[in-house]
């Protein structure tokens, strides 16, 4: 129990410093493309060196899914990472919003929420962006975190963070890039809180729903094409 809450604290911190600083950046420069792709990406290896050897370093409930799927976590710690995250991210969103509020300072567009467009194409086209990145973004992790990958060790948080950054340079255009549940539900409950707007909360069932079915597809072919490898039997002298 003394561990699991170890896990869930570290998720929780996790979770906290990406959306305080990453939506932070976002939110103040208006959705800098290059420095909220930057950002959001050395936050990942940020943590991944600070928090990775305690929980694995998810803060995502799409990574943590992909994990569930793999067994390389059990029912329990998938249910206690996902509420840390959700609340962790909660705290960084309230406190980004906080901050602006205090300091008369004007978050520059929607640059801290994920928002598809309002019609039904637009939609459409969330979904499909944020299945493809998150499952770009799980597959990697799932690949560099595999204890039969030998050549990614200590280089793993480095990988993952550079693709993150990479899914946000080609997403935030087309949906502001979420491919993670707890970023997207702490921003749209922070925007609620301060200023009123059901916008993104009425909307953010797209960022719950693609980054977890992107996850779900990750975990099915990292399975798929490991499938041969792991099966292989010792080859006899």
């Amino acid at each position: 129990m003394k561990e699991l809450f170890k896990k869930g604290l570290a998720e929780c911190i996790g979770t906290f410093v990406l959306v305080f600083a990453a939506c932070g950046v976002a939110a103040f420069t208006g959705g800098s493309l290059v420095a909220t792709s930057l950002t959001f990406g050395l936050v990942i290896v940020a943590m991944a060196y600070s928090i990775g050897r305690v929980s694995g370093c998810h803060i995502n409930p799409a990574v943590s899914l992909a994990c569930l799927l793999q067994k390389r976590i059990t029912l329990k710690e998938f249910f206690v990472y996902v509420c840390a995250q959700v609340v962790g991210g909660f705290v960084g969103g309230v406190v980004i919003f906080g901050i602006a509020k205090l300091g008369g300072i004007t978050l520059l567009g929607n640059a801290c929420n994920a928002v598809p467009a309002t019609d039904v194409s637009g939609y459409i086209s969330a979904i499909f962006a944020e299945v493809i990145l998150t499952a770009i973004f799980t597959y990697v992790i799932l690949n560099v975190t595999d204890s039969k990958n030998n050549g990614a060790g200590k280089k793993a948080g480095i990988i993952i963070g550079l693709t993150l950054t990479l899914v946000h340079l080609l997403g935030i255009n087309i949906t502001g890039t979420s491919v993670n549940p707890a970023r997207s539900i702490a921003t749209a409950l922070a925007s609620l809180i301060y200023e009123g707007s059901l916008t993104a909360l009425s909307q953010v069932w797209v960022f719950i729903v693609a980054p977890l079915l992107g996850a779900v597809l990750a975990a099915v072919l990292f399975k798929v094409l490991n499938a041969k490898k792991d099966n292989e039997e010792p080859k006899q002298e």
